[in-house]
């Protein structure tokens, strides 16, 4: 996508993969990002912390996704290693410590990449942690630390993040991770949006089983 901006005179909210120069941090058609207080150009730098190239650490964001203003994703090199006898992190000061410089990675703790799927929803000033799975459909509370995985279409909020609810029982939840209409070409999507929108389930299965 190249379009910037989905809605004329709104400059709060973004495509976000129309602004996103890192190769290491990938998203997914029509995810927005909305952000009243900073630029939400500069998510880069003010939303996606401790991403070093040194790590060559990814975020991944899937399609479909609303992230709230002031939302942080918080990288490895937050992490000070719990090996260690002391929380101070002295490989990273090598030079004053007369270390070498090619074990500054063990300064931190590698929990791995950032995994959100398709259709999440993440809420105001949400913080997700390194190495954290966001299942397709999830919903991240405002204010949430999210320090584990969160399975699909499961709501979670607190400090850290407990399960609160899943949005649907087990059967339409199946149903939607087996239709992954994300993935549905533009007119289709289009011509479903009533029964996506209205939660409709099995006008939305009889449709999709028609040739569209």
């Amino acid at each position: 996508m190249t379009k910037i901006y989905p809605r004329t005179g709104d400059k709060q909210t973004v495509y976000l993969n129309a602004v996103i120069k890192d190769s290491q941090i990938e998203v997914g058609d029509y995810t927005i990002y909305n952000d009243f207080v900073a630029d939400p150009l500069l998510f880069e730098k003010n939303n996606v912390l401790y991403h070093y190239p040194i790590h060559q650490e990814k975020l991944i964001i899937g399609k479909f996704c609303s992230i709230a203003c002031g939302t942080k994703f918080l990288f490895n090199c937050a992490n000070h290693t719990l090996k260690s006898l002391s929380t101070y992190t002295f490989p990273l000061f090598y030079e004053e410590w007369e270390l070498e410089k090619s074990n500054i990675t063990t300064a931190w703790d590698n929990k791995g990449d950032i995994v959100i799927g398709n259709d999440v929803w993440i809420g105001y000033e949400a913080v997700i942690m390194a190495g954290v799975h966001i299942g397709d459909g999830a919903i991240i509370a405002a204010r949430a630390v999210v320090p584990k995985d969160v399975p699909p279409y499961t709501i979670v909020g607190g400090t850290p993040s407990k399960e609160i609810r899943k949005r649907f029982d087990a059967e339409v939840i199946q149903q939607l991770l087996i239709l992954k209409w994300w993935n549905w070409s533009t007119d289709k999507i289009r011509q479903c949006l009533p029964y996506i929108a209205e939660g409709k389930m099995d006008e939305l299965l009889t449709r999709n089983k028609e040739r569209l």
